[in-house]
């Protein structure tokens, strides 16, 4: 990143932060992707929280932005048991943040399974949590009254432009893998598992690729609305698997089981637009298929009479190139510290919470005049 380009970025996270400073300081541990231009947003995070912690994604790192972030705080290894586990889940808040008014920053919900007994037992307060992603959105929700605030963006306005940007790159990385094995998209038909907000993106850009989609959603209000679109739409997956040569998971809770990969056609590219524990039953294969990279990025998987290839070991196509959104990234990221702000600052009941419109607003207005010159 040009030095330009960071300056301008700082810039604007100091017209954000500058909004929301809290009147009581407060502590964050955050769960994060550390692509290139994420340390300016922890610097900003910084800015409204003691950053006692971070756990970054493993699967989206970038190692500049791993030792940039390195050098400034903490960087502790991610795994989604320790924080399954209650005694794990507390212990580590404990030795990062005891005794603290503590924010926990998600992205997938890692902290969901063990919300409950880290309230109880944290021996600070904790003041809530701010997640970012769809899938774990929806672990959150499974706590029906969560013992603490949680805020979620993950279905903010504020984030509509860069679901249909991930979508673009999700395609665009998704056809640049298949090009390196001398193939191209046109003649292969494709489904789309998942006809939410990335679902329905990846589905258009398909199409405007001249790629005949058809559309997988066990919800029929979703297949309503891809039937409306112009696309093929069923509510069998064995029906949606058959003769698809580019399947994409875009569910976030196990689109492909074990038994589904029966069904997929021979030659057939899977990908993902998110982490493929959260889409792909991969490891139960092992007993029955044979893994080879046939490519760094493209996996094998074959058995007598039957073969298949799986884009990044399952995981984002997408952060092979970098899951660049542009400057829309940052339109989430403000919501993302406004959240931690009111968290830090205001009384919360326990529940789900989103963001004021008027907060939003002036996000989005703030964002508009710094990076277009037009509020």
């Amino acid at each position: 990143m040009e030095d330009f380009e960071r300056d301008r970025i700082t810039a604007y996270f100091t017209r954000v932060t500058s909004q929301f400073v809290p009147t009581r300081r407060a502590s964050s541990i955050a769960v994060t992707h550390l692509l290139a231009e994420r340390p300016l947003f922890l610097h900003a995070l910084a800015q409204l929280t003691q950053v006692c912690a971070l756990l970054p994604k493993p699967k989206s790192i970038d190692p500049t932005a791993h030792r940039e972030a390195s050098r400034h705080w903490r960087c502790d290894r991610l795994d989604r048991d320790r924080f399954a586990c209650p005694e794990q889940a507390v212990s580590y808040l404990e030795e990062r943040a005891p005794g603290q008014r503590l924010v926990l920053l998600d992205v997938g919900g890692y902290f969901a399974p063990t919300l409950p007994q880290i309230c109880d037992r944290f021996s600070g307060q904790l003041l809530g949590v701010v997640e970012d992603t769809e899938n774990g959105h929806r672990r959150y929700l499974a706590h029906d009254k969560p013992p603490c605030p949680v805020y979620s963006v993950a279905r903010s306005p504020l984030k509509i432009p860069e679901d249909y940007l991930v979508g673009q790159s999700v395609v665009f990385s998704t056809e640049a893998l298949i090009r390196s094995r001398g193939e191209i998209l046109y003649g292969r038909s494709a489904t789309v598992i998942g006809f939410g907000k990335l679902g329905s993106s990846v589905a258009h850009m398909l199409h405007a690729r001249n790629v005949q989609v058809t559309v997988f959603d066990t919800d029929p209000v979703k297949r309503t609305h891809a039937l409306a679109q112009g696309f093929r739409t069923t509510c069998s997956l064995r029906e949606a698997l058959i003769d698809a040569g580019i399947i994409v998971c875009a569910t976030g809770n196990l689109a492909l089981k074990h038994g589904d990969f029966n069904r997929v056609a021979n030659g057939a590219y899977i990908a993902s637009v998110t982490s493929s524990d959260d889409e792909l039953e991969l490891d139960v294969l092992n007993r029955s298929y044979t893994r080879e990279h046939v490519t760094p990025h493209i996996t094998r998987y074959s058995r007598t009479g039957h073969y298949f290839y799986v884009l990044n070991n399952g995981n984002a196509v997408n952060f092979l190139h970098g899951a660049s959104v542009g400057a829309f990234i940052f339109l989430v990221q403000a919501e993302i510290l406004a959240a931690a702000a009111l968290l830090a600052d205001r009384e919360h009941e326990p529940g789900h919470h989103e963001l004021p419109t008027d907060i939003r607003e002036s996000i989005a207005a703030t964002w508009l005049d710094h990076f277009t010159g037009a509020p």
